[in-house]
């Protein structure tokens, strides 16, 4: 979709705790994409800053395509709010 996109798991070092690895996104200015939702605790409890979190909440079946296409819509009506805490679930998005 053009977006400059990196991968924790090829990009970075193995292992890295959520911690580090949302400092480096924020370092680098980049929206954190997650399903674990140990995200949400760092930005909501601990306060920790970010550059932006999409977390994922579908059912363990949903299908890669699925995350893609809500990923894709997600994009275009919520592009103003990237850098806040959005929470893409099968019936929408939550901006927190």
């Amino acid at each position: 979709m053009g977006h400059d996109a990196t991968r924790v798991a090829r990009n970075y070092p193995a292992g890295l705790p959520d911690e580090q690895v949302l400092a480096i996104a924020n370092h680098e200015r980049r929206v954190l994409v997650a399903n674990d939702k140990d995200f949400g605790e760092l930005d909501f409890r601990r306060h920790h800053p970010h550059a932006g979190v999409i977390l994922f909440r579908f059912p363990l079946d949903a299908s890669a395509r699925e995350k893609i296409d809500a990923l894709a819509r997600l994009l275009v009506t919520h592009a103003a709010q990237l850098n806040r805490f959005l929470v893409v679930s099968p019936s929408g998005v939550r901006v927190r």
